[in-house]
């Protein structure tokens, strides 16, 4: 497993140069630049509706701050859109909190729909604001100021930095798993009610865990307005920004390569067909294997590859 995860670590150094020489390089490269902010943003989710078991169809408001904010420096102030990068976080972090305290009385279904209703609400007022451009959007730098504006004409720089990102995010949640936080949202995924009665703050750790995939989140919704340069209420805020958190969540190597190629192969009608088969896929993972790629991994194709070591070695 460890020279699987160096081998894993060296293909994605190295993916932006091994596609290099090829007819379709640029497309590669950006459709891989796109799969990394993708498995950001589901990571980010993971934290809350993975470890903590709280299923939230609502993660768009945390996406939306982190994309709107950076662009709202630059067309205010003039401002390096990485400046409101950090005000993108803090603004997700008072969402979560704001939310937090009365949606964690909610459990199950109600807590979903709760999120959604938020989230909804805050892409209404936005698009009425016409300090964040109302329905039309707002956008970044046409052309870079400096290295600041992180704006670059291949999609080889943004891929690094979202890979960075990433690293970053998944050595957050390793750290996660092996403190008491980790246990204890474990705990009440596994059954809220029995890790009350044993101790756990339960709406404390509840909300630690929003905090911390809000923070990731805000993140990834920066990173993708850097990139784009653009964002409106329903690149920013619309609820198929929040469902495609949710889904990538199952496996973002596939499912990102799956949309940027439909919609490349069909043009606009691309985007209908996408949410089609993802639709289908959604339902072969709920029936199949519920906790996606990573969980099929380590339950079915781990599993062989240890009986077959295991036979070589008697052999």
């Amino acid at each position: 497993m460890r020279w699987g995860w160096l081998a894993l670590a060296a293909a994605l150094l190295l993916y932006p140069w091994l596609v290099a020489g090829s007819a379709s390089a640029a497309f590669l490269q950006d459709m891989g630049a796109l799969a990394l902010l993708a498995a950001v943003g589901a990571s980010a989710w993971n934290i809350l509706g993975g470890y903590a078991g709280q299923v939230s169809v609502g993660h768009a408001m945390f996406f939306g701050a982190g994309a709107y904010l950076p662009l709202l420096v630059y067309q205010h102030w003039q401002l390096p859109p990485l400046l409101g990068v950090p005000a993108g976080v803090a603004a997700s972090l008072l969402i979560a909190l704001l939310i937090g305290f009365p949606t964690f009385r909610l459990r199950g279904h109600y807590f979903s729909m709760a999120t959604i209703a938020v989230a909804e609400l805050i892409r209404i007022v936005v698009g009425d604001w016409d300090l964040a451009g109302a329905a039309i959007g707002i956008m970044g730098p046409a052309t870079p100021r400096g290295w600041w504006d992180l704006i670059f004409r291949s999609a080889v720089p943004y891929y690094y930095i979202f890979l960075t990102v990433l690293a970053l995010l998944l050595l957050v949640t390793w750290q996660m798993q092996r403190s008491r936080l980790g246990y204890y949202l474990r705990a009440i995924r596994s059954d809220e009610r029995a890790a009350r009665s044993l101790g756990v703050p339960v709406r404390r750790y509840k909300l630690y865990a929003l905090m911390l995939s809000a923070t990731f989140t805000s993140l990834a919704g920066s990173l993708y307005a850097l990139k784009t340069g653009f964002v409106d209420p329903d690149s920013g805020l619309g609820i198929l920004v929040s469902v495609q958190l949710i889904i990538t969540a199952a496996g973002a190597a596939i499912l990102i390569p799956l949309q940027t190629a439909t919609n490349t192969w069909f043009g606009g009608s691309g985007s209908g067909l996408t949410y089609i088969i993802y639709g289908a896929i959604i339902v072969l993972i709920a029936r199949f294997e519920p906790g996606g790629l990573l969980e099929l991994w380590h339950h079915r194709v781990a599993p062989r590859l240890n009986k077959r070591r295991e036979g070589r070695r008697a052999a």
